[in-house]
């Protein structure tokens, strides 16, 4: 038999449990199963959107995970701890149920006889665990989730039968005291230049920025874009939305663009992110990045030769009609030379000598 892990989500911050999908296509013709995962007390669901913890190092405490069976029928669920990591979208995940934690997910620990459990239809059990934080734990946050799964058979795509492992979650925040130390890094920064046909407008640069969290605190930022030619010459900026929550060690790709850039042949691109650190008030530095994008102005250079062109051949038929102007006035003298005596009076003398006679 094959074996599927689907890897769910933990469950979004919200008050209330959030039930799963729909269950695979080979358990169509069974009630579907829904259940959900919330902080709890031993009375039930205390209200709580995640679990949010600031503890020393050492410190230890005892709190409880409600689990809750929404289907028609009993269910089987593993109940386990695992870290979180920040996904390529800037989303919060867990480790897939195969990979060990090695942070707060280890710190985290049920009872043998709570780690799988029945549970009957439309009900919750309370379960306790108790969370450690070991003495030699680094400052700043640390993120996991409360887990529980259930492994089902399904058939896959190809038509196999397979083993799907769903699971929902609830998030686990803990701030380990001690020095904070908010940082982002930019890590790589591309881009790219569109140009348009129009010579009178400007094209749009692209920039494709990665950054990661270097600092022990959760962060989010604002990222601003700044474009221009040579000296400064036709600068623009464009700044885009928030970035996700990014975990301590995660690491975030994102796109700005800027439109309306001329074509100035070489042109700097600098990106500016201002960090902001959830839940802490330490100063944090900003984090930048430059490069540089070729911009070359193919429509104007291609509308300067046109005008130049055309300019050529203005000139040349100004040229060519001064001098068929010039030509008829040559023509015209030559032919006047030609023939001195048309029109003119008699002489002085050809007079006297008619009056003689």
């Amino acid at each position: 038999m094959a074996v599927l892990v689907g890897v769910l989500p933990a469950g979004p911050v919200a008050a209330a449990p959030t039930p799963t999908p729909s269950p695979p296509a080979s358990a169509a013709g069974a009630a579907p199963l829904t259940w959900g995962v919330a902080p709890s007390s031993r009375e039930g669901p205390d209200g709580r959107a995640a679990y949010t913890y600031k503890l020393d190092p050492g410190a230890e405490l005892t709190d409880y995970a409600g689990i809750s069976n929404y289907s028609g029928r009993p269910i089987t669920v593993d109940v386990y701890a695992s870290d979180a990591f920040t996904t390529a979208r800037g989303g919060f995940d867990l480790l897939p149920a195969a990979q060990k934690p090695i942070d707060v997910g280890t710190w985290v620990v049920f009872e043998p006889r709570y780690r799988r459990l029945v549970i009957p239809s439309k009900s919750r059990v309370d379960v306790p665990f108790r969370l450690t934080v070991p003495h030699g734990a680094t400052p700043g946050d640390h993120a996991g989730g409360i887990v529980a799964s259930i492994a089902e058979p399904g058939t896959g795509a190809g038509g196999n039968r397979v083993r799907v492992d769903r699971r929902i979650g609830a998030r686990v925040y803990l701030r380990v005291t001690g020095e904070l130390a908010p940082a982002f890094t930019v890590e790589r920064l591309d881009a790219s230049y569109t140009g348009t046909f129009n010579p009178f407008g400007g094209g749009t640069v692209t920039a494709t920025y990665r950054v990661r969290n270097t600092g022990n605190v959760r962060l989010t930022g604002t990222p601003q874009v700044r474009v221009a030619g040579p000296f400064g010459l036709g600068r623009r900026s464009a700044g885009a939305a928030a970035l996700p929550e990014i975990l301590p060690g995660g690491e975030y790709t994102g796109t700005v663009q800027v439109r309306g850039v001329a074509p100035l042949a070489r042109l700097e691109v600098d990106l500016h992110l201002t960090p902001t650190p959830v839940n802490a008030t330490a100063p944090v530095p900003a984090a930048n990045g430059r490069t540089t994008v070729w911009a070359w102005p193919w429509p104007q250079a291609a509308l300067l030769l046109l005008l130049a062109a055309a300019g050529w051949l203005v000139a040349r038929r100004r040229r060519a009609r001064a001098h068929a102007l010039a030509a008829a006035r040559t023509q015209g003298r030559a032919e006047a030379v030609a023939s001195p005596e048309a029109g003119r009076e008699p002489s002085d003398a050809n007079s006297t000598r008619s009056r003689g006679t």
